[in-house]
This record gives structure tokens, C-alpha cells and sequence, in this order.
């Protein structure tokens, strides 16, 4: 809102007989005011809005340019809730509102209240467009399975088994090795049975999904590289099979990677695998904790089935000619070549971003890769299988066309979902995804501009891969609060509320790192910097904004261990099994369980109730539940006066304090104080974080 806007706002307010309460106006899309959330098409659905009470004229919902007066459907003690039902919604509807008092008119959209309407800013329902219920305020947990856990040494990838980018791979036997600048191909053994191990750890940490970077057959330790889509990499499952020969010392040539060959292309291994891996699910969900695959469909891998330029399929019966190898490959479509002349050995197809170890898979010249991709999708959410969705990498990269892109992933939904309707399909995505998020396409996506920059920006200061500090941002409540309203205003609630909330992850620098205010990298700084002058205060408050946020959020494996780390490959480190951070897990699991005990924490709506430099505090709220949260990042005490009415609230009513975490410590002590002239008064201890609760 202009200044101008501002000042003429005031002027309104104070020539009408009736002051509008301004914090009491309130909707959304949960199921507080939209009934149902997520209507099927043909649903009758019905929409409210809050006042306070007997504050407000009328209100009238605006569809297009049509003004439609709400009715006064309830009165409470403290508010007025206006409504309109819709009867058979077929198509979309995009809407916001205007509330009258006595002269003055109010425009409230996405955004809260404004003087002018932007359309770009509607509340938005989709008859239709359901997200998985089990995944609304979740608690996620992400595995890059090579540093977890080695639960089966006889599968590791061992030294000089194969040659990956122009060297032989070593396995790594010093488990707490800090990783190489060029890690690539280093292995440490972790796999699927490790996971399995640690099953129980993550149950009792809370988790109830886990998210697992790829883990199809791959040459390198992130297996953003597919070799194969059918199966599970052998060096994460079983090798029931083991014959063959190391490399010869220096030779870079695979067709001489017989111990290698055998063990990825043999049959017995990669069933073996792939019932391992169905097992780790089936154990999983006996502990009701889903699991989400990696996939990655942009592009795969050269040494894939497919193209082959390895020639590892080369001299097998059982498998077709690569396209690198032969014009007269059955998958010759799947790859774009700039040389048609180029046969054999044809170097020319087009990798992603250049590189020639990531080609680019081509679908709009091949609708038998579509099909294959599509039925890849459905394979693994299926029996015996039975995952719980997918994370799609550079999802909005796929396809020579953003026309092609769109049209991919309405497939790939359609497929996944008639398999499994429960499964969520989740996008890697920096940037508006609001074209992806429509009902039609994408669940949701890795939440990085409505979660994990502004929340690093105003608690650290630094760059999400540490490369940057700035200290304008740093404690800036004004800029934390205009980029996480502007970027949440592309979600749909339902989508909003199923979004991966990080603070860390393979491709960024951890947390814990970030809360130093220092910008390097590995290859220039060293490791041990990323380790020194570390704020863990400064991460357990991240943990209570990313538990109190709505999404779902996700911990990066050894995050709640005290593990730190620049941006990848550092952040890539084992799971310090043995000298864990064990303060800093039992805070994760105390923050955790608040977490799952609050209806509000999962599906409530929110509204922030103060900020100022260094101080953020929101609410959560269902007509059953109020959390109020202080994040106070100064180096001084702040007493503040917290407009709980806002949330429901009573005047008089009780609220507890179930958690402070401060610089020394964190505690779950309860304190109880009284809501007195419709205010909480509540002195926030510097550089603490602190959440209230109250029953309603």
C-alpha cells in the first residue's frame, strides 16, 4: 500500500462513525473458512469471513466484477462471521473481498488488507485439487543415503571398481572423512539397510515421512545420474552375484569394470535390490512413515541403458544397443543428436547444461520415452513397491518447451495418481511455480522462497549456499515478512500447507554453518571454518519457526546431530553416528512433538501478530486451538503486547508457554500468563525463540 493510500485510509477512518477493527478482519482456505477445503468438482462450497463483532456494515465477496453481499451466518464473543454458500462448483474460483463500514471500504485478498484490488493476489479454490491429507504439516525427514548409515558392507563400491569422470571411484573407509572438493565419486557406504537400521531412531525422533535422494542404479554417489529407472542400485541393496575384476590401476576404460558390470546389469542383483527396497517401505509404513522417491526425469545419466556410452550393456544378450553405440538403437528417440552422421560412438546428443555426463532426455520426439517415464511413475507408488510419491528434480527444466512441460506433468499426475491417489508429487523449483500449482500438475514444491531464504536471511544474514552476507537483511522484519507474504501468495493453501520446509539440504550449505555469518565454500576456506563460531541458539530458533510454520517441515539428515558444513559437496557429510549432538537431537524431538500434539501447527491459519527490527511474532489458530510465537533475534530483552483476540482468544483465558529456547538452552518449563485488555504480555529474553498455547 502507497503512502498516499495509507494517509488516505486514516483519514476515512477517522470521519466514520465506526472504527473498523482491522486485526479481527480474517479468511482463507483451510477448513476454518472454506468448507470443504477441497472441494471435488460438483461440491456445494461454502466460503466465510471474519469481522469482529458487530464491527462491520457488511461484506461482500467480489468474483470477476460481480459484487455478491455475504450473509451474518454466526456471532461469537469476540467476532462475526459472514458467509455465502456456492452451490456445484465445476470450475475454478477466484475471489476476494470487500468489507463496508459505514463510509469506508475495504478491499482483503491473499495479502491481507488492501486499498486497491490486484488480481494477482486472489484467494483461489480448485474443485478437484486434492492434496494427500497425510502430508499437511508432516514431519519429513531427507536422506542422502550414502553418508546415513552403512548397514551392509559387502555391497559398498569398492576402489577402482569403475572409472566415473575421468577417475577411478574409492570407497572411503574413514567413515567421519570430511568430504573432497571433487566427491563425486567417493563413496562411504551407506544403503538401504542402513536406513532400516535407523528406522526405530526416526520414529522415535518423530519423523513420519522420509525423503530419499535417488537411489536407482547410478554411477555416481548422488545418483542425480540415472543409469537405470527399473531398478535399485545394487550398492544400496544387495549383490547376490559378485564376479568380476577390479580396473586395472590408471585404466579409465569400463568395458574392462567386469566386478562393476556384473554387479549393476546382472538380474539377480537388481530384483534382489528392488525386494530390499520393497521390504525398507513395508517396514516403514509398519511404523506409519511414508516414503518419497527422487525422481529424475530431466535428464539421466551416460552411462544410462539407454545411451550407453560406457558400453556396459554393450556385450550383454539381455539388453538392446545403446544410441551412443548404434544408429539402430530402440532408443535412439530418446536423446537429441546434432550429428546424425556420427555412428557409432555418437558423442553429439545434447546434455543438460553442457555436460555431457547428464544427457538430456528427449520427449518431444519420442512418445515411447513419455510412455516409459509414465509407467516408471506409476511402477513404484504401486504394489510391491507401495512408495508414497515422488520429489521431481529440476521438474521445470524438463521438455525443449515450457508448452511441453506443462502438458508432461498433467500426465505424469494423471499416471502417478490413478496408481496411487495418496501419493504427493512434490517439485524442486526456485522461483514462481505458480504455473505448475493449479490443480492440474504439481502437488507442491521444495519450499525455498516462502521458507528456507527468508527465514536465513533474518536469522543469519547469509546466503542459502553461503556465498553472500547481508547485512541489510539480517534481523530486517520488514523485508522477512514482504518476501514470505509475496511468495506464499503463489501457493494454494493445500499446497502451501504440504511444501518441504528446510533449512538445509544436499544442494545448500547447513543451517548450523550459516549461523557463523561467514561466506566461503570448501574449495576456498576449508572445511573447519564451516564449523567454527557456530550459533546453536540460532538454529534451535530456525527449528521452532520451521515447526510452527505452515508446510511440512524437513530435517536434512544429521541437521538435528549438530552436523555443519559449506554448500555441496561439504554439506554432504556422514551422520555423525556415535559423537551426535545429543542436546540438539532431544531438542528436535521435544519441538517435534509440540509439532504433532497442535491441530493448529498442521492445518491452522495463521496471521503474524508484531514485528519489528530483530522480532517476528505469528499465530496459529483453529476454532479449537491458538500458538502464539515470539522469535525475538536482538541482544536485548523485548517486552511486547500480543493481540491474541486476533487468534480467538479470550480476554482473560490462559496461555502457557510449552517452550523457550534462548542462548543457554532451551527448556520445556511451562509458564502460564493471562490474557488482561484483550493483550498477552510477553517479555521475550534476547536471542530466544518462544511458543504459547491456549485452548479455546
Amino acid at each position: 500500500m502507497s503512502h498516499t493510500n495509507v494517509i488516505d485510509m486514516i483519514n476515512r477512518i477517522y470521519n466514520s462513525t465506526t472504527i473498523l477493527n482491522f486485526g479481527a478482519l480474517f479468511s482463507d482456505v483451510t477448513p476454518q473458512f472454506v468448507t470443504p477445503a477441497e472441494p471435488n468438482v460438483g461440491d456445494d462450497v461454502t466460503i466465510r469471513f471474519r469481522t469482529a463483532r458487530s464491527n462491520a456494515d457488511g461484506v461482500d465477496i467480489v468474483i470477476g466484477d460481480e459484487h455478491i453481499p455475504m450473509k451474518l451466518s454466526k456471532q461469537t464473543g469476540i467476532f462475526d462471521y459472514y458467509s455465502i454458500k456456492f452451490s456445484n462448483v465445476h470450475t475454478k474460483l477466484r475471489y476476494f473481498f470487500v468489507v463496508h463500514s459505514d463510509r469506508l471500504n475495504v478491499v482483503y485478498n491473499r495479502l491481507g488488507i488492501l486499498r486497491d484490488v490486484n488480481h494477482d493476489y486472489d484467494f483461489q479454490i480448485v474443485p478437484g485439487f486434492k492434496t494427500p491429507d497425510w502430508a499437511k504439516g508432516a514431519v519429513f525427514y531427507q536422506i542422502f543415503v550414502d553418508r546415513f548409515c552403512n548397514g551392509d558392507k559387502s555391497n559398498d563400491v569398492l576402489t577402482g571398481e569403475y572409472s566415473y569422470v575421468g577417475q577411478q571411484v574409492r570407497r572411503i573407509d574413514d567413515w567421519d572423512k570430511i568430504p573432497d572438493t571433487m566427491d563425486v565419486g567417493n563413496f562411504y557406504g551407506g544403503d538401504l539397510q542402513g536406513v532400516m537400521d535407523k528406522l526405530d531412531y526416526l520414529k522415535d525422533l518423530g519423523v513420519e515421512a522420509i525423503y530419499l535422494n535417488p537411489i536407482f542404479v547410478s554411477p555416481s554417489n548422488h545418483k542425480y545420474d540415472t543409469q537405470d529407472y527399473d531398478y535399485i542400485d545394487p550398492h544400496f541393496g544387495r549383490i547376490v552375484k559378485d564376479e568380476g575384476e577390479l580396473l586395472p590401476e590408471w585404466v579409465n576404460d569400463n568395458t574392462q569394470a567386469s566386478r562393476y558390470i556384473c554387479r549393476v546389469t546382472d538380474k539377480a542383483n537388481l530384483k534382489a535390490s528392488n525386494r530390499l527396497f520393497a521390504k525398507l517401505v513395508d517396514e516403514a509404513h509398519k511404523r506409519d512413515i511414508k516414503v518419497i522417491l527422487d525422481g529424475v526425469f530431466n535428464h539421466c545419466g551416460s552411462f544410462n541403458k539407454w545411451l550407453d556410452k560406457e558400453k556396459i550393456y554393450n556385450q550383454n544378450p539381455d539388453y538392446e544397443k545403446g544410441a551412443y553405440v548404434s544408429a539402430d538403437s530402440p532408443y535412439r528417440s530418446f536423446f537429441k543428436f546434432q550429428d546424425e552422421y556420427a555412428w557409432p560412438d555418437n558423442g553429439s546428443y545434447n546434455g543438460w547444461w553442457g555436460h555431457d555426463t547428464l544427457p538430456k532426455l528427449n520427449y518431444e520426439e519420442s512418445e515411447k520415452l513419455h510412455d516409459y517415464i509414465m509407467k516408471i511413475g506409476r511402477k513404484w507408488v504401486s504394489p510391491p513397491y507401495n512408495c508414497d510419491g515422488w520429489r521431481l528434480d529440476v521438474a521445470a527444466d524438463l521438455g525443449y518447451s515450457e508448452e511441453y512441460n506443462h502438458k508432461f506433468w498433467k500426465d505424469f499426475r494423471a499416471a502417478v495418481k490413478s496408481a496411487n491417489p495418496e501419493a504427493i508429487i512434490l517439485a524442486e523449483h526456485y522461483g514462481n511455480p505458480k504455473a505448475w500449482l493449479d490443480g492440474e500438475e504439481w502437488d507442491t514444491i521444495m519450499n525455498y522462497g516462502a521458507f528456507m531464504e527468508p527465514i536465513t536471511w533474518f536469522l543469519t544474514g547469509v546466503e542459502k549456499h553461503s556465498d553472500e552476507f547481508r547485512g541489510d537483511f539480517l534481523g530486517n522484519a520488514d523485508f522477512f515478512k514482504g518476501t514470505i507474504r509475496n511468495y506464499m501468495s503463489y501457493f494454494m493453501y493445500n499446497s502451501l500447507y504440504v511444501s518441504m520446509n528446510e533449512l538445509s539440504n544436499h544442494d545448500h550449505s547447513r543451517f548450523l554453518t550459516r549461523t557463523n555469518h561467514r561466506v566461503g565454500r570448501i574449495q576456498t576456506v576449508g572445511a573447519e571454518m564451516a564449523n567454527e563460531n557456530v550459533n546453536k541458539n540460532i538454529m534451535r530458533m530456525a527449528v521452532a519457526f520451521q515447526m510452527t510454520w505452515p508446510g511440512a517441515p524437513t530435517i536434512y539428515y544429521g541437521d538435528e546431530a549438530g552436523v555443519c558444513g559449506w554448500t555441496d559437496p561439504d554439506s554432504r557429510r556422514t551422520y555423525p553416528w556415535g559423537h551426535e549432538d545429543h542436546e540438539m537431537i532431544a531438542y528436535h524431538k521435544d519441538i517435534i512433538g509440540i509439532h504433532n500434539q497442535f491441530v493448529a501447527l498442521r492445518t491452522g491459519s495463521l496471521k503474524f501478530l508484531h514485528s519489528e527490527y530483530r522480532l517476528l511474532s505469528y499465530g496459529r489458530f483453529t476454532f479449537k486451538e491458538a500458538v502464539a510465537v515470539v522469535i525475538n533475534s536482538d541482544f536485548v530483552d523485548k517486552e511486547i503486547k500480543l493481540h491474541v483476540r486476533e487468534l480467538g482468544v479470550h480476554n482473560n483465558r490462559v496461555m502457557k508457554r510449552v517452550l523457550l529456547t534462548n542462548e543457554f538452552g532451551y527448556t520445556m518449563d511451562t509458564e502460564t500468563l493471562v490474557v488482561q485488555n484483550n493483550v498477552l504480555t510477553v517479555v521475550a529474553p534476547k536471542n530466544s525463540a518462544s511458543i504459547y498455547v491456549c485452548k479455546l
